[in-house]
């Protein structure tokens, strides 16, 4: 069996940079729009929290040996959480989410580590299985990304390389489904223009 000892640090040192850009966040701030499409800094954060939520969900969850969804009511459960809690004062966000985070690093911790080797539910539309330890990784990935989206000054250049080096094989992977085959091809080929990329989920 393998404590994915390597991503768990990766999170933890991730959780400690995103805490020190939220040093002095006011309500203003945490009104702001972020970089994503709809979404302002709250709704940032509070995704940023339950998405620590569901990784504790998950994993306390494999070490009773069962399976159990990420997010109680799937999708639309998800969104309505997070649209609850993006309107809060910036304090409430910050304690919300650094709570979230200390509970994902003490289970990290304290998990058996045969519950690593354990199948968790995957999130997003591919559905099926992994095992457990993959939430350490996808957990650095989803803190690392939501950081730049804050647009809080945390830029991609200070993503941590061995993250990226992670990252790209399934960046890569899929870029034909969100391209085009041909489009993607003559991109890279230098025959054509970068092509535009349906959303990353």
């Amino acid at each position: 069996m393998v404590v994915p000892v390597e991503q768990i640090e990766g999170v933890r040192a991730a959780h400690a940079r995103l805490h020190g850009t939220l040093a002095g966040l006011d309500d203003a701030i945490a009104r702001r729009p972020s970089r994503l499409p709809s979404w302002t800094i709250g709704h940032v954060l509070t995704h940023l929290a339950r998405n620590a939520d569901s990784v504790v969900h998950r994993l306390a969850a494999a070490a009773e040996d069962r399976l159990v969804e990420q997010y109680d009511g799937g999708a639309a459960g998800r969104a309505a959480a997070i649209e609850a809690g993006a309107g809060r004062p910036a304090a409430a966000l910050v304690a919300d989410l650094t709570n979230a985070d200390a509970a994902v690093d003490q289970l990290f911790a304290a998990l058996p580590p045969a519950a690593w080797e354990r199948p968790v539910l995957r999130s997003g539309p591919a559905g099926g299985t992994v095992p457990a330890a993959r939430l350490a990784y996808s957990r650095w990935r989803e803190v690392e990304v939501h950081h730049v989206d804050l647009g809080l000054g945390y830029e991609p250049a200070r993503w941590p390389d061995r993250l990226v080096e992670l990252m790209l094989p399934d960046l890569l992977a899929g870029l034909p489904g969100r391209a085009g085959r041909t489009a993607l091809a003559a991109w890279a080929l230098d025959r054509g223009p970068a092509p535009r990329l349906t959303p990353w989920d």
